[in-house]
């Protein structure tokens, strides 16, 4: 997957400041005990000798070696018994001496056995993500904008209350990023323009990014006209694609809206087959009936839809052109 400079840069810049913190952490620690543990920092200060001693003595290489490194192995674990101990008695966690890291893997520094760690890995997805999110135009919305007085209460002719069918729509998704996890359900928003589907999927993208998940939102037509831009090389540094691909969550806003092509086509089942074989969600909205759907899609798309998608159906009067009878916009 490419990244950008500017992602690599933050990423970096994470990693300098996670060390950083835990160098300031662990340096207070010890400060601390030095100035009011005496005999907590005795034994720390033993524990240090020990193990200075026996970096010397595997350095030297000494044929007669292995019998001291193993009694200085066993007064070091004896004495680290002992150091938990004191700090649990004086009310420390016993961890209180350790260094602690983010990543303990690398120790926050991006690189574990010659190879990125996958801690750095997922910096440049979540900064590469902020970066196609900026050229999105759809406001960030928050679930409390919302009011379902623009929607009818009254059963409509099929015996639906727009209201109470929107008010369940909206609990469903306040609930989808309260209990969101990477094994949650993918969503296919449906119905007129002007019911709140883009809303609502702002609210969800806005909620889950402020929980620091990764989230991809754009129209699917903004997508698609820059992964055509980047397949054939007239845009150059990112790869939309493989982003849309990586990111803990993608929002695809007004399929059908897109150019029809092949090429569209083929882009639009990937990211749905492929997110779907990985077991990752999706959220895609449409003001396309089902029929419309079918006559403008392919089988293999129709049935991963229809299939593996749980469906919320948006049901009213358009709310734009309320808002501009009343005068709101």
């Amino acid at each position: 997957m490419k990244y950008t400079n500017e992602a690599f840069t933050r990423a970096k810049a994470e990693l300098d400041r996670r060390r950083e913190i835990s160098e300031a952490e662990f340096h207070s620690h010890e400060t601390n005990i030095q100035a009011n543990y005496p005999e907590i920092n005795r034994v720390y200060r033993e524990i240090k000798s020990l193990s200075r001693e026996l970096s010397g003595i595997l350095l030297s290489k000494r044929s007669d070696a292995r019998q001291e490194i193993e009694k200085l192995r066993q007064v070091n674990i004896s004495s680290q018994r002992y150091l938990k101990e004191l700090l649990v008695s004086f009310g420390l966690p016993e961890d209180y001496l350790i260094r602690k890291h983010v990543c303990e893997k690398c120790s926050d520094y991006g690189f574990s056995e010659g190879k990125r760690c996958e801690c750095f890995d997922e910096l440049l997805i979540k900064y590469t993500v902020e970066e196609l999110n900026r050229e999105c135009l759809i406001k960030p919305r928050d679930f409390s904008e919302l009011s379902l007085d623009y929607y009818p209460d009254a059963v409509n002719e099929k015996g639906i209350n727009p209201r109470q069918k929107m008010s369940e729509n909206i609990n469903f998704c306040k609930a989808y990023v309260k209990t969101f996890s990477l094994e949650s359900k993918s969503v296919f928003m449906v119905g007129p323009t002007g019911l709140g589907k883009t809303m609502l999927s702002s609210c969800i993208a806005n909620g889950l990014i402020k929980n620091g998940f990764r989230v991809a939102f754009d129209s699917i037509q903004n997508y698609l006209r820059a992964i055509e831009n980047e397949h054939f090389g007239r845009a150059l540094g990112k790869d939309t694609l493989d982003v849309l691909l990586s990111a803990d969550l993608v929002i695809l806003d007004d399929l059908g809206s897109e150019f029809q092509s092949a090429f569209n086509s083929s882009v639009i089942y990937n990211i749905i087959n492929s997110r779907c074989n990985k077991g990752v969600p999706t959220i895609i909205s449409t003001n396309l009936t089902f029929d419309e759907l079918q006559d403008r899609y392919d089988d293999r798309i129709i049935s991963r839809l229809t299939g593996m998608f749980t469906c919320l159906r948006f049901i009213g009067n358009d709310i734009r052109m309320i808002k501009r009878r009343n005068g709101e916009f």
